[in-house]
C-alpha cells in the first residue's frame, strides 16, 4: 500500500516537473526570433471563428434558461424588476466565463491534443526537430497564444448573446422593452464585476491551450495514444478551469470586498 502511494506521488511529481519544463520552453520561444505569424493567425481562425456557432448558441441558451428558471421565483417575492440585474450579474461574473471555458475545453483542447498527438505518433514532430525547425515555436506557442487571446473574445460574445437570451426569456411571459432591459442590466454591473471576470478568461484560455499542447506533444507511441491525449486534455483542462475559477473568486473577494 505504501509503495503504491509513493509510486503514485512520484509519478505526479514527475508530471508536474515536465509541465514546468514545458512552460519554460513555451516562455522562451515566445520572444525568440522568427515568430510564426501566419500559423498564429490560422490558429486564431480555428480557435475563434470556428467556435463562434457553438459558443454563441450556448451563450444564448444560458441566458434564456437562466431567466426562465429564476423569473417565477423572483415574481413570488415581488422582485420581478430585478430579473435583468440578476441575469447580468450572474452571467458576466461567473456563469458565462466558466461555462464557455468548459465548452472551449471540450472542443479546442481535445482538437489540439488529438492533432499534436497524431503528429507525434506519425513522427512529424521528430522530423521537424531533425530538420532544424522549432516545433515548440511553430506548434505550441501559436496554439497557446491563440487560445489565450480568443477565449476571452468568445466569452464576451457569449455574454452579450446570453443577455439577449435573457431579454427573449423575459418577454415570453411579460413585455419589457429592449432599452429598459439592457439599461437595468448594465446599471447593475460594476467595474469589480466585469474586470475580474474578463481577466480570468485569459487564464482559462491559457490553460486550455497549454493542456491541449502538453497532452498531445507528450503522447506515447501508438494510435491509441491519440484518443487518450484528446480525452485527458479535456478532463485536465476542465479541472484546471474549475481550480483557476475558485482561486480567482478568492482573490477577487479579498481585493474587492
Amino acid at each position: 500500500m505504501a509503495s503504491a502511494i509513493i509510486s503514485s506521488f512520484s509519478r505526479y511529481m514527475e508530471i508536474a516537473g515536465d509541465q514546468v519544463l514545458f512552460t519554460g520552453r513555451f516562455a522562451r520561444n515566445i520572444f525568440r526570433g522568427g515568430f510564426e505569424w501566419g500559423e498564429f493567425l490560422r490558429q486564431c481562425y480555428i480557435v475563434g471563428y470556428k467556435s463562434i456557432g457553438l459558443v454563441g448558441i450556448t451563450g444564448f441558451i444560458i441566458g434564456f434558461v437562466l431567466t426562465l428558471q429564476t423569473q417565477p421565483t423572483l415574481k413570488t417575492f415581488g422582485a420581478q424588476s430585478f430579473v435583468p440585474s440578476m441575469v447580468a450579474i450572474s452571467i458576466i461574473r461567473e456563469i458565462g466565463p466558466v461555462i464557455i471555458a468548459l465548452i472551449c475545453a471540450g472542443k479546442i483542447a481535445s482538437s489540439i491534443g488529438a492533432e499534436l498527438g497524431s503528429m507525434k505518433v506519425t513522427e512529424q514532430i521528430d522530423a521537424m526537430e531533425v530538420s532544424s525547425a522549432n516545433p515548440v515555436q511553430y506548434l505550441v506557442v501559436t496554439r497557446i497564444l491563440a487560445c489565450t487571446i480568443m477565449v476571452p473574445l468568445l466569452t464576451i460574445m457569449a455574454d452579450a448573446l446570453a443577455l439577449l437570451g435573457g431579454y427573449v426569456g423575459v418577454n415570453i411571459q411579460d413585455h419589457v422593452s429592449f432599452s429598459l432591459f439592457f439599461r437595468k442590466s448594465f446599471s447593475a454591473l460594476e467595474f469589480s464585476d466585469v474586470m475580474p471576470a474578463l481577466i480570468k478568461t485569459f487564464f482559462f484560455g491559457y490553460a486550455i491551450g497549454f493542456v491541449g499542447c502538453y497532452k498531445g506533444y507528450h503522447s506515447k507511441r501508438g494510435t491509441e495514444s491519440v484518443g487518450l491525449a484528446a480525452n485527458s486534455a479535456v478532463v485536465s483542462a476542465s479541472l484546471w478551469i474549475i481550480l483557476l475559477d475558485a482561486i480567482a473568486v478568492q482573490i477577487t473577494n479579498m481585493i474587492v470586498y
